[in-house]
C-alpha cells in the first residue's frame, strides 16, 4: 500500500534492528503497547510476571528495574511506585480494612503515621504504637493485622530487635512490614536475618535514596518471597494506577552497579565523624547503631554481619542551646545543606524537637534539640571542619 509522506513518517518504511547487548539495558518508553493479534490481546493475564498490556503494568526498562531491586533484597518479587511514601500506602492500602489493628514503632516515619492516622479516623483502623526499644510493648490483639518496623529508625536511628518482632508476629499470624530505606538490601538479608532464617513477609525501599544515588530521583518498591502476597499488592497496584518512568528507572539502573561502592563509603565517613562527633562537649548525645551507646546496638551488630550502618549520624545538643541557637548552628554549615532525604552525593542537615514527634517516654534520648546529619560523598575531613566552624557560632 502506497503511504503518504505523512503516514510514512509514522509508519516508517524500515526500522534498524532493536537488540544489541550494551552496558545499559535499552529505554523503552511507553503508554500504549502494541498487541501482535488479537489472540495475544485476550490470552493475557494482569498476573503475569510480564504483563505487557499498556505502559501503567510495565515495560521492558521497569521490570528490568523491579528484578535487580528483588535481587538486591534477596526478595522473588518487586512491584515499583513514584516514591517511597507511596510504595508504604501501598502496603497498607493492600492489607488493612475497616477494625484492623496495625502496630508501629514510635519512631516510624512521619509521613505514614499521619496516613494511618487517616485510616484511623476514615475506616475505624486501629493504630497502635510500640517502644521500639522494647520488645515487650508490643502486644498485637486477634485483630493485629499488619505490624510497622524500621531498622533503624530514620531519625533517632534505634535499631529495634528485628528476631524478636518477627517472631512475636507470626506467633499472632501477624504479617510483617520493614522500611528498609536504611540498610537498602546491603546491611542485612531482610529476608533471612538469623539462624533460624527468620525474615519480614513485605520490605519497602525508597529507591530515592541510596539506589538513586543522585538525590534527584524520586522512586519506591515493595519486595516480597510470597507469591500469594506478591499477587495482592499487584492488583492493588493495578487498581490505583501506581506506575513509574522509564525514564526514572532507567537513571536507577544507571546508579545501581556502584551503589554499594556509595554505600560503604558513606558508612565509612559517618562512623569516622561519629568518634569526631562523640568527642565534643556540645552534644549531649551522638546516635548511631554502630556505638555501643546507642538504643539496639547490639542488635545491629547481631544482625548487621557486614557491619554496614548507613550514612546517618544524629546529635542531640545540650539542653542549654535554644531553638533559634540550633538553627544558626544549621545556617552556618556551608557544605551540608538543609534538606530532607538521604543517599546522595552531598551531605544534608535537618532538625527536629523530638518531644513533639514521640507519643511514648523516650528515656534512652537526651533532653535537647536534635539535628540529623546524612553524609555524602564529599571528603571527612572538609565535612567535620564544616561541622567545626559551625558549632563556633555557638561560642
Amino acid at each position: 500500500m502506497k503511504k503518504s509522506p505523512q503516514t510514512a513518517r509514522i509508519h516508517a518504511p524500515r526500522l534498524a534492528p532493536q537488540y544489541i547487548e550494551t552496558t545499559q539495558p535499552p529505554l523503552y518508553r511507553a503508554s500504549s503497547i502494541f498487541f501482535k493479534n488479537t489472540q495475544q490481546l485476550y490470552e493475557r493475564k494482569w498476573s503475569d510476571p510480564y504483563d505487557y498490556s499498556y505502559g501503567t503494568h510495565g515495560t521492558p526498562t521497569t521490570y528490568t528495574l523491579a528484578d535487580r531491586i528483588a535481587q538486591l533484597e534477596h526478595g522473588k518479587f518487586c512491584l515499583l511506585a513514584p516514591s517511597g511514601l507511596s510504595a508504604i500506602q501501598l502496603v497498607n492500602a493492600t492489607f488493612l480494612t475497616s477494625h484492623d489493628e496495625v502496630w508501629i514503632p514510635d519512631n516510624l516515619y512521619g509521613p505514614n503515621i499521619e496516613y494511618l492516622n487517616y485510616l484511623h479516623s476514615a475506616f475505624a483502623i486501629e493504630v497502635r504504637i510500640y517502644n521500639p526499644t522494647d520488645l515487650h510493648s508490643f502486644q498485637p490483639s486477634p485483630k493485629a493485622k499488619l505490624l510497622w518496623m524500621e531498622a533503624a529508625g530514620s531519625v533517632t536511628l534505634e535499631f529495634p530487635d528485628l528476631i524478636g518482632l518477627v517472631k512475636k508476629a507470626q506467633q499472632h499470624q501477624v504479617l510483617t512490614a520493614l522500611d528498609n530505606t536504611w540498610g537498602a538490601g546491603l546491611a542485612f538479608n531482610t529476608f533471612d536475618f538469623s539462624e533460624q532464617h527468620l525474615a519480614v513477609d513485605v520490605s519497602v525501599h525508597a529507591l530515592t535514596k541510596y539506589p538513586s544515588g543522585g538525590g534527584d530521583i524520586l522512586m519506591g518498591s515493595v519486595v516480597t518471597q510470597d507469591h500469594a502476597l506478591h499477587l495482592k499488592l499487584l492488583r492493588m497496584h493495578a487498581l490505583q494506577g501506581i506506575s513509574i518512568s522509564g525514564d526514572d528507572a532507567a537513571q536507577i539502573l544507571r546508579s545501581l552497579p556502584h551503589m554499594q561502592l556509595r554505600y560503604e563509603q558513606q558508612s565509612r565517613s559517618a562512623i569516622q565523624i561519629l568518634a569526631w562527633l562523640k568527642q565534643q562537649p556540645h552534644f549531649a548525645q551522638v546516635l548511631h547503631p554502630s556505638d555501643p551507646e546507642s538504643a539496639g546496638h547490639a542488635y545491629w551488630q547481631e544482625i548487621c554481619t557486614s557491619k554496614h550502618s548507613a550514612g546517618l549520624v544524629s546529635v542531640i545538643f545540650n539542653k542549654k542551646y535554644s531553638f533559634s541557637e540550633i538553627c544558626r548552628f544549621c545556617d552556618q554549615l556551608k557544605l551540608f545543606k538543609l534538606g530532607f532525604s538521604w543517599g546522595g552525593p552531598i551531605s544534608l542537615v535537618m532538625l527536629y524537637d523530638i518531644k513533639n514527634m514521640r507519643q511514648l517516654p523516650t528515656p534512652h534520648l537526651s533532653e535537647g534539640y536534635l539535628v540529623r546529619l546524612c553524609i555524602g560523598l564529599e571528603s571527612t575531613d572538609d565535612l567535620i571542619h564544616d561541622i567545626q566552624q559551625a558549632l563556633q557560632s555557638l561560642e
